[in-house]
């Protein structure tokens, strides 16, 4: 049997390529466990199929002068359509396409990004099922913030 230091290191795997692993039994069963080949594509389907209990939204928010945030989206899970206006100075809303926005099981995280935060802090609320609020005292207050919204089953 060789060590695992004679095996050389591919830090560029492509999906075609197998990985040795084993294969568990089924609880209170006789199976012994099994060494098998997977697929590193097979690997990916089952991490992107792993749910964590709740959807995301997951966006970059700059917002300058009287315009409306501007969302640089990283992760959406939801499946829904957003559309972001500004109703007033510092005062931001977020609709989904149709009902997402669960009472007590959604929630949201919000920076400033690279802009220096004033001393208010930025607020959230769920306005409905379909919109979230967000409130900061002026405009300017966001240049690539982190936002994200968490929907949890």
């Amino acid at each position: 049997m060789a060590t695992i230091i004679a095996y050389p290191t591919n830090n560029s795997p492509k999906v075609g390529d197998l990985l040795l692993g084993t294969k568990t039994p089924a609880p209170n069963t006789e199976e012994q466990p099994i060494t098998n080949n997977f697929s590193i594509a097979s690997v990916a389907g089952l991490v992107n199929s792993y749910s964590l209990g709740y959807t995301v939204y997951t966006a970059l928010l700059t917002q300058t002068g009287t315009a409306a945030p501007v969302a640089t989206i990283l992760q959406d899970t939801t499946g829904k359509t957003f559309v972001w206006t500004r109703q007033s100075a510092g005062n931001y809303t977020i609709t989904a396409s149709t009902a997402l926005f669960t009472v007590n099981k959604t929630i949201a995280f919000v920076n400033n990004g690279s802009v220096a935060p004033s001393t208010d802090v930025i607020k959230w609320n769920r306005t409905s099922d379909t919109t979230m609020t967000l409130i900061c005292s002026i405009d300017g207050q966001f240049t690539n913030g982190a936002f994200e919204i968490r929907i949890y089953s």
